[in-house]
Parts: structure tokens; C-alpha cells; sequence
């Protein structure tokens, strides 16, 4: 078989699997709203687009090709946090074919081809294209025009290629997240390094670059594809290697001094599911990454909060929406996808689920003392009120939890607790969740910052205040009605749970 065959046979059998996911008819519905909210934001491309022509045809100061060129370094910084919500590195596609006798690098090469070919990369054009027809087709020429979109698109593949490597690191360890950024520090360098250095200096910099596309200089597409080349080269080696120290891993048993945890046991059954939420968190690699994870999101919000005026007025109390919604978003969407382990385990007891439920529960309502305790000098600088901060904290307790806690009875995907990379049921093609994310995200904060304006913020807060102690109130009931409806779902949830190990 030729190596194009094989490549195509590959990519065939990439998108087979994806069908028979357990979770694929889960995932039908919400690809549509993924679908949506992906034309939502091609609109909001175009218009962007069309705003930024508009400058670049009344500008006296850049040609429209350096003006592009001049803001790439914020379009590719956009592009590559995007990418951690859809792009993903190797995984199901690399175990089934190790042992085959096919070249060791066959699996590799045909996943970089398709995150080259991938219709993703394609998305930038809504912003790309109608700018070029609008400020460079009939002021440069086709030639140009041409020259200026091909350049854009190899820096979007490269920028894949970027966060493909990046991203296989930084799930190794975290300290991996001082190399992008060095690497970003040294792109803005302009922005703060030198004389009289500000945006307008990075701008003129990066602006060059679309000077040499203007003059019809080639040597810029040779650069990008030369830089592009030598990330495919050290992509294929690294994601390689990767893979296959997940496949030959040694499992290391380490003795240590592990706590009992005994003041929980007051709590009877559900303290016990303390415990071993506290414990999975504390042994499980892929749970701790995300707590972690979790943490420093956490942590950059609230100083970008406390300390920056990036978010003022209204917006502060979007950000702070999010800030306490962080572990619900990373953490809890995922209820009963880790515990798909060992699910045939809880099923044996009548109603452990719900103590399980109760516990994680009560675990990241208690853990909202964090984000709390890091806003707290939002309060001396006047940003944040305390009864705003109460208000956002029974919020999320109440309404926001309550949405994320019903993925328990729709999940169906075992997660790993500790591979990555040969992993099945990556939650990565979970569309269900990212609903759930987007509903649990968004309409709370509408309703915040609508609320405070129409009635006032006294009464708006205290209002969502009760909103949310109503909830955690009768969490004991919602929680029951989570379970006798997870409960109806059972068998298929555990033979989901069962294939997707």
C-alpha cells in the first residue's frame, strides 16, 4: 500500500470510530448548536473584517497589507487558545495500528496531514477573505492578493502545528508552559523592549512583512513555509515519542504517608465520597491535572480582576461569574466520566450514587472559598461588592451547579485516570458538555448584568442571592431527581461506560 493510500485508509478509518462512539448519537443534537455557534462566530469574523477594511482604506499611516500584517500576532495568540477547545492530539488513532507492520511513522504522519487539511484552519478566511476583497484586491492587484491570503493561511497551519506540540508537552507537565511563554514574550518583545516601546512600535514591526507581500517579495511565503517545515519535523518525532512511552509505560508504585482523612467520617456515607473525591484528586494524574488546571485559571482571573483595568463596570461581574465557575466548567460538567472506572462498583448499593453526588456537591460548593478569598481585594479597591461577591458565590452554588451536576445523567464516556494520549472516550468530542458549558456560562451572567441595571444593585443582588440559596436549599431534591433519572438510563450509560473503557 502506498504511503497516500495508507493515509486516506487512516483518515477513513478516523472518521469510522468517531460513528461508533457510544457517544455519538449523544452527539447529534449538540452538534447543531455547535454548528450555530459556529456560524455566529464566522458572522462576527466577517464583521470584524469589514471594520478593520474600513480603518485600512482611511489609513494614511500603513498600506492594508501591513496593517494585517501588523495585528497577526494577536490573531495567531487568538487562534492558538481556540484550539484548546477543539484541536486534539493523538489518541485513539495511534493504538490499533502500533503493531501492524506499516512504517512506525505512518499514524503520525497521517494525523499532521489531517490537522493540516482540516476544515478549522479554513475558519479564519471569514475574517481574511472579505478584508482582502474589500482593502487589497483593487488597490494591489490579484498577485498580491493572493500572496497576502496564502501567507495568512501558513501562518494559521503553522500556528497548528505550534499548538500541537505545545499542547503534548504541557499534558506531560505544566512547568512545559514556560516554553509558549517565552516564545510570546519574545514576539510582543516590541510592545515593552526598547525606546519609546508601545503597541504602535509592534505594529510597525510586524507590518514589514506585509510591506514584502506588497512589493510581491516571496521570500516571506519561503520563511513561513521553511518555519512550518521544521515544526512538521519536530512534531512527528515528538508526538511519536510521546505515544509510544504512553503505550511501554512502567507503572511505579511509590510508598508514601497518605492521610485518612478520618474527620470526615462523621458524614457518614457521603464523608466517605469526600474521601475518595479528595484522594482521586490527590493520586490521579489526568483529575489533578484538571484541578491544577482549574486553579491557575482561577487564580489569573482574580488578579486580572484585583489588580488590571481590563474589566470595569459592567464586566466585572461577567468576569466574576466565570471566575467561580471555573471548577464547574472543568471539573464537575465531568461527573460520573472518571467514576466510569469503576462504575459496575457503585451500581451494587442502592442510592451510593446519590451520596456520590451529594459529595461532589457539597466538595466544590465548599471550594468556591477559593476564588472568594483571592477577590477579596476587589473589596478594598472598590471594583466588587460583598454582597456582589455572595450573590455570584449562591449562584453558582445553586442554579449554575445544579445545570452541570445533570451531566451525570447524560454522560456516558469513561475517562481516563491516568493515560492521555491511547486514552479512549477523550472528552474532547463531548459536544453535549460544550452546551452545557455554553448554557451554564453565559445565561447566568446575562442575567446578572441585566438585573442590577433594571432594578438596582441592591436589590438585584439580594434577589440572585435567594435564587441560589433556594437551590442549595433543596439540593437534596434536585439531586434525587438527577439520580432516579440516571436511573432510567442505566443500562445504557453502563454499557456506554463499559465500551468506551
Amino acid at each position: 500500500m502506498k504511503k497516500w493510500e495508507l493515509i486516506k485508509t487512516l483518515r477513513r478509518h478516523n472518521k469510522l470510530s468517531e460513528k461508533r462512539n457510544p457517544a455519538y448519537q449523544q452527539n447529534k443534537v449538540a452538534k447543531v448548536f455547535i454548528y450555530i455557534g459556529g456560524a455566529f462566530m464566522m458572522l462576527y469574523l466577517m464583521f470584524f473584517s469589514v471594520m478593520l477594511s474600513l480603518v485600512a482604506n482611511s489609513s494614511q499611516s500603513f498600506t492594508a497589507c501591513e496593517l494585517m500584517f501588523g495585528i497577526i500576532p494577536f490573531v495567531l495568540v487568538v487562534d492558538f487558545g481556540f484550539r484548546f477547545m477543539a484541536q486534539q492530539t493523538p489518541s485513539q488513532l495511534i493504538k490499533p495500528y502500533i503493531l501492524l507492520p506499516i512504517g512506525k511513522y505512518a499514524c503520525i504522519n497521517s494525523f499532521l496531514f489531517n490537522s493540516l487539511t482540516s476544515t478549522g484552519n479554513l475558519i479564519w478566511f471569514a475574517f481574511f477573505l472579505p478584508y482582502t476583497i474589500m482593502s487589497v484586491l483593487f488597490s494591489e492587484g490579484l498577485l498580491v492578493s493572493v500572496l497576502f491570503l496564502l501567507a495568512l493561511y501558513l501562518l494559521i497551519l503553522v500556528n497548528s502545528q505550534w499548538y500541537m506540540l505545545v499542547r503534548t508537552q504541557i499534558n506531560k507537565h505544566y512547568l512545559w508552559w514556560i516554553i509558549p511563554a517565552v516564545v510570546y514574550a519574545l514576539i510582543f518583545s516590541p510592545w515593552y523592549i526598547g525606546k519609546n516601546a508601545n503597541i504602535e512600535k509592534l505594529c510597525d514591526f510586524y507590518a514589514q512583512l506585509g510591506e514584502m507581500i506588497s512589493n510581491g517579495n516571496v521570500l516571506v511565503i519561503v520563511g513561513i513555509l521553511v518555519l512550518l517545515t521544521l515544526l512538521l519535523v519536530i512534531n512527528r518525532k515528538v508526538q511519536y515519542a510521546s505515544v509510544y512511552t504512553e503505550i511501554s509505560r512502567n507503572e511505579k508504585t511509590k510508598l508514601r504517608h497518605v492521610s485518612q482523612l478520618s474527620s470526615l467520617e462523621r458524614f457518614g456515607e457521603v464523608g466517605e465520597y469526600l474521601k475518595l473525591e479528595i484522594k482521586s484528586i490527590m493520586r490521579n494524574k489526568n483529575i489533578r491535572k484538571s484541578f491544577i488546571s482549574a486553579n491557575i485559571l482561577v487564580l489569573i482571573f482574580s488578579l486580572l480582576i484585583s489588580f488590571t483595568d481590563i474589566y470595569e463596570g459592567g464586566m466585572t461581574i461577567f468576569l466574576c461569574v466565570y471566575n467561580f465557575a471555573i471548577y464547574g466548567a472543568m471539573i464537575l460538567v465531568r461527573v460520573m466520566c472518571f467514576e466510569g472506572n469503576y462504575i459496575d462498583c457503585l451500581m451494587v448499593r442502592k442510592e451510593n450514587i446519590i451520596s456520590l453526588l451529594k459529595a461532589k456537591y457539597f466538595f466544590y460548593s465548599l471550594i468556591l472559598l477559593v476564588p472568594f478569598l483571592l477577590m477579596l481585594p476587589t473589596l478594598f479597591t472598590g471594583k466588587c461588592s460583598l454582597l456582589m461577591l455572595i450573590s455570584v458565590i449562591a449562584l453558582t452554588a445553586g442554579p449554575i451547579y445544579c445545570i452541570f451536576l445533570h451531566m451525570a445523567i447524560y454522560n456516558k464516556q469513561t475517562v481516563p485516570l491516568n493515560t492521555k494520549f491511547i486514552g479512549r472516550g477523550g472528552m474532547e468530542t463531548n459536544y453535549v458538555q460544550v452546551v452545557i458549558n455554553l448554557a451554564a456560562l453565559f445565561l447566568p451572567p446575562v442575567l446578572v448584568g441585566l438585573l442590577p441595571h433594571l432594578m438596582g444593585e441592591v436589590p438585584a443582588y439580594l434577589l440572585i442571592t435567594a435564587i441560589g440559596v433556594a437551590f442549595i436549599a433543596t439540593s437534596p431534591y434536585w439531586i434525587r431527581s438527577i439520580y432516579r433519572r440516571m436511573m432510567l438510563r442505566r443500562y445504557e450509560n453502563l454499557e456506554g461506560f463499559r465500551a468506551s473503557r
